[in-house]
């Protein structure tokens, strides 16, 4: 691959030299779910690096030919042994810098006992007072919660 700008005012992006074919950076997307029991929301503890022993909703990425509601659903289970639904569309979340874009659903409780996965440390329900603000991981997950909780109280974004 070579390293070339194609129009004047566009980044340099890579390009086959034989056939000319652009090969993007996309962006990774991340499904998150929002679970909402009884007044009491889900965070985890990561972990994992980045953010170890930070907190963030349940999420992760979307494989290949899966739907975002689908992925969400599915790293809920994965991460905390809950199944869920999601159910409305929170917010899309993406930054500067950053190749994340994370698209966070209010998901609906259906069953499962909450559990910490392979990736988590702790899995914990927490009121919006409890809410360990300066132990959060990433920008994505304070603003989904401070969207939510707005939602919640009839604001608008």
């Amino acid at each position: 691959m070579l390293l070339k700008k194609l129009k004047i005012n566009e980044p340099e992006r890579s390009v086959c030299s034989v056939c000319g074919v652009v090969a993007y950076k996309d962006p990774k997307v991340v499904a998150c779910s929002m679970i909402d029991r009884d007044e009491r929301v889900v965070l985890l503890k990561r972990d994992l690096e980045p953010q170890r022993s930070r907190w963030v909703l349940p999420g992760g990425y979307v494989d290949r030919g899966e739907t975002v509601k689908d992925a969400a659903a599915r790293e809920a289970k994965e991460e905390c042994g809950l199944v869920v639904e999601p159910q409305r569309l929170l917010g899309v979340y993406s930054y500067p810098g950053n190749i994340h874009v994370v698209i966070v659903y209010v998901s609906t409780y259906i069953a499962g006992d909450l559990s910490a996965g392979d990736e988590t440390q702790e899995a914990a329900w927490f009121s919006e007072e409890e809410i360990p603000w300066d132990g959060l991981a990433f920008n994505s997950t304070s603003d989904a919660l401070r969207d939510y909780y707005k939602s919640k109280k009839g604001y608008q974004k």
